[in-house]
């Protein structure tokens, strides 16, 4: 499987996971010049921001390959989404969904927006 087809799989798998713990699905792979957030949902009253890593057979963690860099693009990526979609007081949350060996590990909270 290409690289881009298993990313595109990774991100299927945490959307069904998502919707089935009451997210709501607002938009995927939402692109600025800033960067990508491969998942954006609703959950309460919060925006939530979804960055999704998945490795198979390898001997780290697939959340470990997000590094300050891309942390940077993702938060400079959701406040154009906010602005753009007038949220701009809304609650936020940056999260993490790691799969690996078929398993997701869920990390609410992976980092915020003063990061």
């Amino acid at each position: 499987m290409k690289s881009k087809d298993k990313g595109n799989f990774g991100e299927y798998l945490a959307t069904v996971y998502l919707k089935n713990k009451g997210y709501q699905i607002i938009e995927r792979n939402f692109h600025s010049k800033f960067g990508e957030i491969d998942i954006i949902a609703k959950y309460r009253e919060n925006i939530i921001f979804i960055e999704v890593r998945m490795r198979n057979k390898s001997d780290y963690y697939p959340e470990e390959t997000i590094d300050r860099k891309k942390i940077k693009k993702i938060i400079k990526t959701a406040q154009v989404f906010l602005y753009k979609n007038g949220l701009n007081k809304a609650g936020v949350r940056f999260d993490v969904i790691s799969i690996k060996d078929g398993n997701i590990n869920h990390i609410e909270n992976a980092f915020d927006i003063d990061y």
